[in-house]
């Protein structure tokens, strides 16, 4: 039985697993050094095991290619845009860390047709590739709404996409993170809008091989330690430094810093694991407004969004870390 924890602290550094240029999620900035999203994910793991969010080297997976690597055992962790399912859980052997995104299929159209509810989307032109998930739930939706669409089959996305660009469809449907992507590629990004509902299901997450406790307990804890911490309202980074010092804390806070308890020792590291991964990485919110959120290119909203704290309306609940 492998002890991936003892493999990367004797290599002295993380290998981890991300998607080829994604931009918010995994892009490498002028000075080749990769930031996003799932790169903080595999940054806060490196210094929870090692206080040093560097100790990371980043191996580039393909969606055909991620798991087979992630089998072989040429990566520590997969951090990358890949959907939980019971297939992938159960029958390819994988553990999934949590849910760090709540992603789903969504529409993207051009601003000017003004679409607010699922009823102005009544008669829209729609390309689709016939026969695949994305064309079954956009079948769904307009079932369960009782309206209307007028498919335009073709073979490929880029061919959906680029059908869509030309004007020949209405409406362009991917994933949200894609159609975000998408959209910063235009001349003019404000033309175009994404419908604010979801009408899929693919909640993404970091992924470790099965059976391999405790690495999958730190990947999981170090991730809701991030979720934690941005609940609590508590600054991170640098200003962290701040409240370790702060004796009137609760007694969580403590234990998440390090100053109480010995949590890390439970999972084979220093009592301040979490400390690290925070002051190293930030929080869930700062990740995500770093990377997605309003102010980037991606325009990701996180207020009103499944992404948001489970106390604003959102999907993101941690477990207790006592």
């Amino acid at each position: 039985k492998t002890n991936t924890l003892d493999d990367v602290k004797n290599r002295g550094y993380l290998k981890c697993g991300i998607s080829e240029s994604f931009t918010g999620f995994a892009t490498p900035n002028d000075k080749g050094k990769w930031t996003g999203f799932d790169v903080d994910m595999c940054r806060a793991v490196a210094a929870a095991v090692f206080s040093d969010s560097s100790q990371v080297n980043f191996i580039l997976t393909t969606s055909r290619s991620r798991f087979p690597i992630l089998a072989s055992g040429e990566i520590d962790l997969l951090s990358r845009m890949t959907t939980w399912t019971f297939s992938r859980d159960v029958n390819l052997g994988f553990e999934f860390a949590g849910i760090n995104f709540y992603d789903g299929q969504g529409f993207m159209y051009k601003s000017e047709l003004g679409i607010q509810t699922p009823n102005d989307l009544n008669g829209a032109t729609i390309c689709i590739i016939e026969g695949t998930q994305m064309a079954f739930n956009i079948n769904n939706f307009f079932n369960k709404n009782i309206l209307t669409y007028q498919s335009i089959p073709v073979e490929f996305d880029d061919e959906a996409f680029e059908s869509f660009n030309s004007g020949r469809c209405d409406i362009y449907s991917s994933y949200m993170t894609e159609l975000a992507n998408k959209r910063i590629a235009f001349n003019r990004p404000e033309d175009y809008s994404i419908y604010s509902e979801i009408i899929s299901k693919e909640p993404l997450g970091p992924v470790t091989r099965e059976g391999d406790e405790p690495w999958s307990d730190i990947v999981f804890w170090t991730l809701n330690a991030l979720i934690t911490w941005d609940e609590l309202g508590l600054e991170a980074g640098e200003g962290i430094k701040n409240i370790v010092g702060d004796t009137s804390q609760t007694p969580e806070v403590k234990r998440i810093l390090g100053v109480e308890g010995d949590q890390g020792g439970h999972l084979g590291l220093e009592k301040d694991w979490a400390y690290w991964a925070l002051f190293e990485v930030g929080h869930y919110g700062d990740m995500y407004e770093r990377h997605v959120g309003v102010n980037t290119p991606l325009a990701l909203a996180r207020a009103g969004s499944p992404n948001a704290s489970w106390k604003d309306g959102g999907l993101l609940y941690a477990p207790p870390i006592r």
